[in-house]
């Protein structure tokens, strides 16, 4: 996807949420087709050549930039989840999906913020994964 098209969406899926009701229980989460997914290692590539250098290979010593497959690092990702429910519906441009997000309203979430910023000063751990279980769905301590 190019950026213009990016843009482009980015900007018909902003005009859509002018239609959106502020007295709405859940907030629309739009998701951009940005097409078929790219492989780093092959857009690497790509962008080497494209600047009209080539791909270093250590068995024959040739090349101008070598490429290096270092694993993930601590927090990265294969795979991006872009919504946590699975509540996704057509809108009225085909490359723009919208999902339905549950979300709490700013004065229950500054509440909820409020209860857990005293936790943490307390360093009341279990209050402190009490609460990050009611505000996050899905989450799952992991000690």
């Amino acid at each position: 996807m190019t950026v213009s098209e990016a843009a482009e969406l980015v900007i018909q899926a902003a005009e859509m949420t002018k239609n959106v009701s502020k007295n709405v229980q859940v907030a629309p989460v739009y998701l951009l087709d940005m097409g078929e997914p790219v492989k780093i290692i092959e857009l690497a590539r790509s962008m080497i050549k494209l600047s009209g250098m080539s791909v270093y290979e250590a068995a024959t010593g040739d090349g101008d930039i070598e490429i290096k497959i270092t694993g993930l690092r601590p927090g990265e990702k294969l795979f991006e989840e872009l919504l946590i429910g699975g509540s996704i519906s057509d809108t009225s441009h085909p490359k723009i999906k919208v999902g339905d997000e549950s979300f709490l309203p700013w004065p229950k979430l500054q509440v909820e913020l409020n209860f857990l910023q005293k936790s943490m000063q307390d360093f009341d751990e279990q209050s402190v994964v009490t609460i990050m279980s009611r505000l996050v769905t899905g989450f799952v301590p992991n000690s």
